[in-house]
């Protein structure tokens, strides 16, 4: 057993996206860890509260706090939970998470210093944060990926190929949901039997906003709401390709998944995806806000059928470096 006690401070909302939160505390709490996490509270101000009395109410029993850390809004309850810690003495690791952080430094470095240098050790789960963060001159890094239990996700090759296209995340307008209907209109127009599926939650009246489009131009598109993992991963085996139209991201956890399930992805080449995705080899990737070019990289994978199998195959070696199994090794190391 761990001797560790450990207050993980995050967005638990349980009628949002499954995000770290959810899945690296339960991971941890069975390696023996004691894990208290927070905060589950849908309104935002009660939520930022909840997270500050959970550090004080805990603030003899924890050894360490987690900190899942963004670039918007949640930026600001990183910081006041982290001057917590330190008020009270206790080490702190930000979790680095979204593609727009590095931005972040830019427009708040005062606070920015003063939450990350301070930190016992800020953990980027890319590549792409690891050097973002490097080169603005923070040193106390660590890299762990996204993690999966690659047991739970089985490999299905697709020997046919068609136009049978899936979409999995919030949406919101950063993910550019919107592309995906272009996409699928386009393949339309240009003579392919397309359809779409869209998996996820309402997160900015995105959702509302693709169901109106997708009612006026009678496009064949199906939204399913957040479904829970398991659902979605049954569903997954009804299509062939995995589309992710994002503008900003980090390594997003639904892309590493597709990869595992056999779904060639086709990407936008933004922020963390180059450091995830190798071109042509365990995916495509295109550039943002363009859906011919999504549209000419699906038409090459419909034509190839023997690259689209090769992409799969070399794409789920390479997210079985994700697994809990080795990386939980590296989250031993620093706790």
């Amino acid at each position: 057993m761990k001797e560790k006690n450990i207050i993980y401070i995050g967005n638990k909302l349980a009628n949002k996206t499954v995000t770290t939160i959810d899945t690296l505390s339960g991971l941890l709490i069975e390696e023996g860890y004691m894990v208290k996490s927070y905060s589950s509270c849908n309104n935002k101000i009660f939520r930022f509260v909840d997270m500050l009395l959970a550090i004080i109410k805990n603030k003899n029993w924890a050894d360490l706090v987690l900190i899942d850390t963004y670039s918007t809004q949640n930026f600001y309850y990183a910081v006041f939970v982290a001057k917590l810690c330190r008020t009270f003495h206790i080490p702190y690791i930000p979790i680095l998470h979204g593609g727009n952080l590095p931005n972040r430094l830019t427009k708040s470095p005062r606070l920015s210093k003063k939450l990350f240098k301070n930190a016992k050790i800020n953990v980027a789960p890319s590549h792409y944060l690891l050097e973002a963060f490097k080169n603005s001159g923070f040193n106390n890094l660590a890299y762990i990926p996204n993690t999966i239990e690659i047991k739970k996700y089985p490999f299905l090759q697709r020997e046919k190929i068609k136009a049978k296209l899936l979409w999995v995340r919030s949406f919101a307008s950063i993910y550019n949901p919107v592309l995906a209907l272009d996409i699928v209109e386009e393949l339309l127009n240009q003579g392919f039997d397309a359809s779409l599926c869209m998996v996820g939650p309402e997160k900015d009246g995105s959702l509302e906003k693709c169901k109106a489009i997708a009612q006026q131009k009678k496009l064949p598109v199906t939204f399913t709401g957040k479904v829970s993992k398991k659902e979605w991963i049954h569903l997954s085996k009804e299509y062939d390709i995995f589309i992710n139209t994002t503008n900003f991201d980090n390594t997003p956890v639904s892309v590493i998944e597709a990869m595992a399930l056999g779904l060639p992805v086709v990407s936008t080449n933004v922020g963390g995806l180059p450091f995830l995705i190798t071109n042509n080899k365990t995916g495509i990737l295109v550039p943002p806000n363009n859906a011919g070019v999504f549209v000419k990289a699906i038409k090459d994978l419909l034509a190839n059928p023997k690259k689209a199998i090769q992409v799969s195959k070399n794409a789920r070696l390479e997210v079985e470096k994700f697994d809990w199994e080795q990386v939980k090794q590296k989250w031993f190391k620093i706790l």
